[in-house]
């Protein structure tokens, strides 16, 4: 769940710098955006970047948690501010456990001495093939609800 953005923090672009909407992808496998939003995220107001990054945010948040438990969201933050990775303070936790993986998943041996540990069900699995995991299925989420949504107008338009 996202939690409540401040109203003054303006909305910082999602870009990672791996944009696959040049050659032809309708959802950027970097920052799961749609092709439309990072053409015209410059001309958009705080409110509509606030939507997009809410999405987001909601979609890696429940990638990360199928995958993973935090068992301790003050040791997990602490642990982000001591090892200074950037995340955002306004996402949900899970957000804040997929920076943590991204900056580092190859260098954790103990999980809970940064607050979370894996589902039982990928127990055995490394942090880093968990972490792609979970890149791929945020990737596909999104590219599942463009589909739904965007690429298919005609499933809302009303017929006479």
């Amino acid at each position: 769940m996202t939690r409540n953005p401040s109203a003054s923090r303006p909305i910082r672009t999602p870009c990672i710098g791996v944009c696959s909407t040049g050659i032809g992808d309708a959802v950027c496998r970097g920052c799961k955006r749609f092709a439309y939003e990072v053409i015209d995220w410059n001309g958009y107001t705080q409110e509509e970047k606030r939507i997009v990054d809410g999405r987001l945010s909601q979609f890696l948040a429940t990638c990360v948690a199928h995958n993973f438990r935090i068992v301790d969201e003050k040791l997990l933050r602490w642990q982000l501010e001591v090892q200074q990775i950037q995340f955002n303070p306004d996402h949900d936790q899970y957000c804040w456990l997929f920076a943590l993986l991204k900056a580092g998943a190859s260098q954790i041996d103990d999980s809970l001495q940064y607050g979370f540990q894996r589902q039982d069900r990928v127990a055995g699995q490394s942090l880093v093939a968990l972490r792609e995991v979970i890149d791929q299925e945020f990737w596909e989420l999104s590219v599942g609800h463009y589909e739904r949504y965007h690429a298919t107008p005609d499933l809302f338009s009303v017929s006479s």
